[in-house]
């Protein structure tokens, strides 16, 4: 036992011995400068690293130990240096986007995309396949829960867009993404992609949705151009026939009234002659029968010659006081033609 604290003694003396020695080592090299002014000078600027700068649009979370103990503003701040405390900037003005069914390859001024087609492959609700490309943009809202609940916030909303995207495109019929529910769809989107975001205390707020582009898959999209030619075609067809009935059939309705009406005016017109005919031989047959009868025939016999004679050429001859009638001597036909009247 008395040899055991023998050792000790002189493990004790040899360490005193190795630290005069250091010691003295460093006086020499920093030609007699205190020890302890160094130590000063690295603990001065150890404690300098403290002093960090937020920038305006993000916000600094502090961590101590990996713990988060507090979350500054922009401007010049300090905290204990690493490895006590760390300092992460967070940027929650800016608005970020992430890309589904495509990727930018190359940024303005001369873009250049590369679709995913794993992506952008979606099943509609008449079981047809429709190709979507869409881009999701956001902002960070909370820099705590999207810096400490998520491991990767960026993968996680990309994950969760599609997955909300294939949902919507599941309840709704090809035709109707392609042409006329676009908007619509996007919305439904931002609404649900929100709430999930939400959900998961991600720290994101989802500013907009936009469909970039919602067609058939390249393969079919020939045979898609054809029937969409077709309903074209059949559609002007359609709109020249409507254009020429709104053409015809006011024309038609117009001859068919102005025939109407002529009609009815004839009808009118006879129908007024009818009855002052019936009422003329009403009076003659009131005549006829108050018994001036003879006076009655002959009065509608010179009325009949009244009325017929005008209308036919006539040729009158004196009667022969010997009976011999000169008809024969005479070209009826010839005195006809000439229009003429003799008396």
């Amino acid at each position: 036992m008395n040899e055991d604290l023998n050792n000790k003694n002189l493990d004790k003396n040899d360490l005193k011995e190795q630290l005069n020695n250091f010691k003295s080592s460093m006086q020499k090299y920093l030609g007699g400068i205190n020890i302890w002014i160094i130590v000063f000078a690295i603990i001065a600027l150890w404690a300098a690293q403290g002093l960090h700068t937020i920038d305006e649009p993000e916000v600094g979370l502090v961590k101590r130990f990996g713990k988060h103990v507090r979350t500054v503003g922009p401007g010049l701040h300090y905290h204990i240096p690493a490895p006590v405390e760390t300092v992460i900037p967070v940027d929650v003005k800016s608005v970020r986007k992430i890309e589904v069914g495509y990727e930018t390859i190359s940024p303005p001024p001369n873009p250049r995309y590369e679709s995913n087609k794993e992506e952008a492959l979606m099943l509609t609700a008449d079981n047809n396949i429709v190709h979507i490309e869409f881009a999701v943009q956001y902002k960070i809202q909370d820099a705590e829960n999207y810096a400490f609940n998520v491991i990767d916030a960026r993968t996680l909303l990309k994950e969760m867009a599609e997955a909300v995207m294939r949902e919507e495109v599941a309840k709704t019929n090809f035709e109707d993404i392609i042409t006329t529910s676009r908007g619509e769809i996007a919305q439904q989107v931002h609404s649900g992609l929100q709430k999930l975001v939400n959900i998961y205390d991600t720290g994101m707020m989802v500013e907009n949705v936009k469909l970039q582009d919602a067609n058939p898959p390249q393969p079919v999209t020939a045979a898609f151009d054809d029937v969409n030619s077709a309903k074209e075609n059949k559609e002007n067809y359609i709109n020249q026939a409507t254009a020429y009935a709104n053409e015809v059939i006011p024309q038609a309705e117009g001859k068919a009234a102005h025939v109407v009406n002529k009609a009815e005016a004839y009808k009118e017109e006879k129908v007024a002659r009818a009855e002052g005919d019936v009422a003329k031989f009403k009076n003659v047959l009131t005549e006829y029968r108050m018994g001036s009868k003879e006076v009655t025939r002959t009065r509608l016999y010179i009325e009949a010659l009244e009325d017929v004679l005008p209308k036919t050429d006539k040729i009158i001859l004196p009667k022969s006081e010997d009976g011999n009638s000169v008809l024969k001597l005479l070209d009826l036909n010839k005195l006809r033609n000439t229009g003429g009247e003799s008396k």
